[in-house]
C-alpha cells in the first residue's frame, strides 16, 4: 500500500504500510522567525521541516518573497539576512556566494532564501524590502 500525505509544507511518502497502520519517517521541525525590512510588516515565527527552504516557508505562508529564476540558487531576487542561528543552515556554496555578491545591499550576513535551509535548530531572518523589485 502505498499513500502520500501533507506533512507541513511538502508531501510526504509513507514509510511502511501494514493492515489498517501506517507508519511515518519522524522529522524534525524547526521554528523560522521572520522579519521585514519593509515598513507596517510585523514579524511573524513560522514552522520549517527539516530540509525545507526558507522561500519555500515564505511562499507557503503567503510572505512574497521574490524568486525570479524559481528558486534554483539562478539569480539573487530571494537574498534575505541570518540574525541568528548562521550555524543551525547548511553552509553557503561557492555558486550562492557569487549571486549574493549581485545582491542588492549584501552583508556578511546574508543568504538566497532559496538555499538558506535550518538543519540543525531555529534560525532568524530578515527579509529586505522587497517593494524595489519590479512587479511588487
Amino acid at each position: 500500500m502505498s499513500c502520500s500525505v501533507r506533512g507541513l509544507s511538502k508531501w510526504i511518502k509513507a514509510v511502511t504500510a501494514t493492515a489498517n497502520f501506517i507508519t511515518f519517517a519522524t522529522m524534525n521541525i524547526f521554528k523560522v522567525k521572520i522579519n521585514f525590512e519593509e515598513k507596517g510588516l510585523e514579524p511573524v515565527e513560522l514552522p520549517a521541516a527539516e530540509g525545507e527552504s526558507v522561500l519555500d516557508v515564505c511562499l507557503e505562508n503567503g510572505i512574497d518573497l521574490q524568486h525570479n529564476c524559481g528558486g534554483v540558487c539562478g539569480c539573487s531576487t530571494c537574498h534575505i539576512y541570518v540574525n541568528k542561528g548562521m550555524d543551525n543552515i547548511q553552509e553557503i556554496s561557492d555558486k550562492e556566494e557569487d549571486f549574493i555578491d549581485r545582491a542588492v545591499n549584501p552583508r556578511i550576513t546574508s543568504r538566497l532564501g532559496c538555499q538558506c535551509i535550518p538543519l540543525d535548530g531555529d534560525i532568524e531572518i530578515t527579509i529586505p524590502d522587497q517593494s524595489q523589485f519590479l512587479g511588487h
